[in-house]
């Protein structure tokens, strides 16, 4: 039997978090911010083809009810009430597509998942159809035209999918990104499910004014999407709808972020000019901008941040994405089979300590911010006899540094004001090695929150903040000091500049990979490589496989 606990004081809010390669459910107090439980489930993606990646809306959605079963049984455990949870925020995975049926309640087709390359072909014949001077989507929605986003998805979806086409003929068809299939279904799904989304969703999907904070039509017309499948647009902190399933059936939810806003709010970026770094499959650094949109000159993206309320105005972000950096450690475990768990690669490259000239740029999925060049593909190089394993986990996590390091010195041109320092979260930076090497190349600080889970925190300080609930203190005031751990520069600024500069050249080979389409019968083919697998294996067959695998 389970000890026996004090009994927590005051409400309790709880957190769904949807990303991309798994599903959690956390709980937290409201006064202390304090962690109580959580559980995880991991997911499958599905890789249909090359470049495709896919994920099953209804294991998702099942992992989300199995998520908050199982951390509601550990608190039953630890004595803890669960009635005393009076709010539910969601954070999800963002531009990933989901198309359903609204009368059966059944995915019309797979997830088409943000990091998914199949639209490059869309996207080409897209940009034909915008005027030169004239770049009315990335005036209105803060994005370049890129595979990244969800509209390009869907209306891949609406050209290749006829079930789908079917369903938008007849009135059937429902689109969201992950938390409307989420809020959708929590809320009743076919008995009354609640068809929304928030400003920070929406405005990943480029049929969203930035401005007016509304669905567009000229961007729904350029695209042709019909605007009767979209979600309504509500502010982050409100309540949606009530639970109709499970343990927690009658609390509301009303929190909803998409995961890179969440962990803006979770590490209470709430000031302009403050920013954070989160380490997850990909890589993303926002800078809270205020409430002025400000648009990048240097390849970054202008995205809301949060809207605090319905009557609350809304904020704005300076975003560098950066699509491979969790995805990295994940492709040498199942793809390479180098390491057996994630946590294995500290261990790898702590035991050698540098990547020996070895240079890896994991452009999977192409090149995001600054570049935008979906031309690129993954490449490793610098390789010679002596490179074993160990320097290539070495140097797939100086990648994620580098790649953060051209973020940032982005987002300092744009803001005209260097950060004095980084803010950073996520699942990644449990790896000191990572942590240390990232303060080396950057040549600043790096603060790192003790608790890693400042996505969830975020999602549930906006749930438990929304009118109607109460529960949570948004006033700088009466928000819980985090504990910080700080990881200074260890090596000299020039030795962080030779580094940088021989990864930018690494970064120019890696472009150019992929012809064009009409070299191709299939432009799916050229279109992505499968996670630049030919490229490595043939590097890797140059050198011998028992270099790499560590056999003497």
């Amino acid at each position: 039997m389970a000890a026996q606990k004090k009994a927590v004081v005051g409400p309790l809010v709880g957190a769904v978090v949807q990303g991309t390669n798994s599903t959690r459910f956390l709980v937290f107090s409201s006064k202390t911010a304090d962690l109580l439980s959580h559980h995880q489930v991991e997911l499958t993606q599905e890789f249909p083809k090359e470049g495709w990646v896919e994920q099953d809306p209804k294991e998702i959605l099942q992992s989300v009810y199995e998520c908050i079963e199982r951390t509601c049984q550990k608190l039953v455990e630890l004595n803890i009430d669960i009635s005393n949870i009076r709010a539910i925020g969601v954070s999800n995975q963002r531009e990933t597509t989901v198309i359903w049926d609204k009368l059966t309640g059944e995915p019309l087709y797979n997830a088409v998942v943000w990091l998914d390359l199949r639209t490059q072909p869309t996207v080409e014949n897209l940009s034909k159809k915008i005027p030169g001077n004239n770049n009315f989507v990335k005036s209105k929605t803060g994005l370049p035209l890129s595979t990244y986003f969800s509209a390009v998805k869907l209306r891949w979806i609406l050209d290749n999918v006829s079930q789908v086409q079917k369903a938008v003929e007849e009135g059937r068809a429902l689109f969201g990104t992950i938390d409307s299939w989420l809020i959708w279904s929590l809320t009743g799904g076919v008995n009354g499910g609640v068809h929304c989304t928030d400003v920070t969703n929406a405005s990943r999907t480029m049929l969203f004014n930035i401005h007016s904070l509304e669905w567009d039509k000229e961007l729904c017309d350029f695209f042709e999407i019909p605007m009767d499948i979209l979600p309504k647009v509500l502010s982050s902190s409100e309540i949606y709808g009530l639970m109709k399933v499970g343990a927690l059936e009658g609390v509301p939810i009303s929190g909803c972020l998409g995961d890179q806003s969440a962990a803006l709010v979770g590490q209470m970026c709430f000031q302009e000019g403050q920013a954070k770094n989160t380490y997850g499959t990909g890589g993303f650094l926002l800078c809270n901008t205020g409430h002025k949109c400000v648009f990048s000159e240097h390849g970054l993206l202008t995205t809301v941040a949060y809207k605090l309320g319905r009557d609350k105005p809304a904020c704005y972000a300076l975003e560098g994405s950066v699509g491979i950096a969790g995805a990295v450690i994940r492709w040498l475990r199942d793809n390479l089979g180098i390491i057996q768990t994630s946590e294995e690669i500290e261990t790898l490259a702590k035991d050698v300590g540098t990547s020996y000239g070895c240079y890896f740029v994991p452009a999977f999925s192409g090149l995001y911010a600054p570049y935008w060049e979906p031309s690129a593909r993954g490449i490793i190089c610098g390789l010679t006899q002596f490179t074993s394993k160990n320097h290539i986990a070495f140097a797939a996590l100086e990648s994620v540094c580098f790649q953060t390091r051209e973020i940032l010195e982005a987002m300092n041109r744009d803001c005209g004001i260097p950060l004095s320092h980084l803010q950073v979260d996520g699942g990644m930076t449990n790896n000191k090695i990572l942590m240390q090497l990232q303060a080396d190349i950057l040549h600043i600080p790096v603060i790192k929150a003790s608790m890693s889970e400042t996505t969830a925190l975020g999602a549930a300080m906006v749930a438990g903040a929304a009118e109607g609930v109460g529960v949570w203190s948004l006033k700088p005031e009466d928000l819980s000091g985090v504990i910080m751990q700080r990881f200074e520069p260890q090596i000299k600024a020039t030795e962080s500049e030779i580094r940088y500069a021989t990864w930018k050249k690494a970064v120019m080979k890696s472009m150019g990979w992929v012809t064009t389409q009409s070299e191709s019968s299939d432009p799916t083919i050229f279109s992505s490589l499968p996670l630049g697998f030919f490229i490595v294996s043939s590097m890797i067959m140059l050198i011998g496989a028992r270099y790499i695998s560590g056999i003497p």
